[in-house]
Formats: structure tokens, C-alpha cells, sequence
């Protein structure tokens, strides 16, 4: 039977994220100012220890991001991709681009779900269960997007599946550098250039006409 502690740290999370969060029914800069909040919290209550001033997580982080900002610049150079990422839908929450990726995405959601899941819930799960732990703590992280994956019509059960493979390469290089910070920032690779690749796309067509 888990420790009651260990059973509280993999319930909060989905809780938040799946029934709480979403019925405080707050504006983005609430969400994020909420998030970070609970992802502090979390991190003390639970002994999170994110090491974010590891050298080698950030020497690891910054190969792992600019691969990715290198994979989307290539999708932006080749017609066939760049059309469809200008098709894809502007999924910006009604503020400025500035904001959204250089607030939100960084502080509301890369930094709060690091901060609960690789620096804290799953090296728990791993003091406990070893190998096993870090399976349960991706399969946490993609669970808890059940609900945003809902509210964006998304298919719930792509995105569990394609969040849970990204929550186990974050753990991957979490636990390669001991340290949060290069999962965090090839989160912060992907989700902004997510966002920003699908605008830039536009601009560069209407340039071409």
C-alpha cells in the first residue's frame, strides 16, 4: 500500500488540473498567477528539488531546445509544412503574442509543470518504486491534461498519450543531468515555438503574395 503522502502527491496534481483549475474559471493571467502558486506549494509540501542551476542541465537544455527551434525553422522553409502549420488554428488565449510566449507559456504552464512533476512527483515516485515510479509519474503528467485536452477539443486520448511520451524524455534528461532545468527548457522549445511557428507561418505567406 503507497504512503498516504505518496497517494496525496499523485492525486493533487489531476485534481488541479482536471477539476479545480478549470472551475475557478479564471482569465489567462489568472491561470498563470494560480499555477504558479499551486506549483510552489506543491514543491514544498512534497520536497520538490528542481536544481535549476545546473550547468549541466542547461548545457543539455539549450542542444535539446535548439534542436527543436531548428525543427520548426525547417518546417518553416518548406512550403508543403509551412502551408499547414498556416492552417493550423491560433490557439493564443486573448492576449499579445509578446505576452503569451514570454508569460504564460514560460511561467503558467513550463515552469509550474516542472516544478510539480520533474522536480518533485516523480523523483518521489522513483525514491519509492524505482523504475517504475517514472512511468507512473508520466502517466500523472499526461492525465492531467484531460481536461485542457477537453476544453480545446482536442482528442483526449492522443494527447494523454502524446503528453505521457513527452513527460518520459522530460524524465529522461531530468534524470541524465539531475536537474530540471533542461527539461524545462526544451518544454519552453516546444510549446512556444508550438505557438509562435503557426503566426509566422501566416506572415510569411502573406509576405509571398
Amino acid at each position: 500500500m503507497p504512503h498516504p503522502k505518496t497517494l496525496a502527491a499523485l492525486a493533487i496534481p489531476l485534481i488541479w488540473s482536471n477539476h479545480l483549475l478549470p472551475a475557478l474559471n479564471l482569465d489567462v493571467r489568472g491561470r498563470t498567477a494560480a499555477n504558479t502558486g499551486y506549483a510552489l506549494a506543491y514543491a514544498v509540501a512534497f520536497g520538490g528539488d528542481p536544481n535549476l542551476l545546473s550547468r549541466r542541465g542547461l548545457r543539455a537544455g539549450a542542444v535539446a531546445a535548439a534542436t527543436v527551434l531548428s525543427g520548426y525553422a525547417a518546417a518553416l522553409a518548406i512550403p508543403a509544412t509551412r502551408r499547414h502549420l498556416a492552417g493550423l488554428a491560433d490557439r493564443g488565449p486573448g492576449v499579445s503574442t509578446l505576452e503569451w510566449t514570454a508569460l504564460h507559456i514560460p511561467g503558467g504552464t513550463v515552469l509550474t509543470e516542472e516544478l510539480v512533476y520533474r522536480s518533485t512527483l516523480t523523483p518521489l515516485l522513483e525514491r519509492t518504486a524505482g523504475e517504475l515510479g517514472t512511468g507512473v509519474g508520466a502517466l500523472v503528467f499526461g492525465l492531467s491534461h484531460i481536461q485542457p485536452a477537453r476544453a480545446a477539443a482536442d482528442p483526449i486520448t492522443g494527447t494523454v498519450a502524446l503528453t505521457t511520451g513527452a513527460g518520459l524524455l522530460f524524465d529522461l534528461l531530468r534524470r541524465h543531468t539531475g536537474s530540471a532545468t533542461a527539461p524545462a527548457l526544451l518544454h519552453l522549445a516546444l510549446n512556444a515555438g508550438g505557438a509562435l511557428a503557426p503566426r509566422l507561418a501566416r506572415r510569411l505567406l502573406r509576405e509571398a503574395h
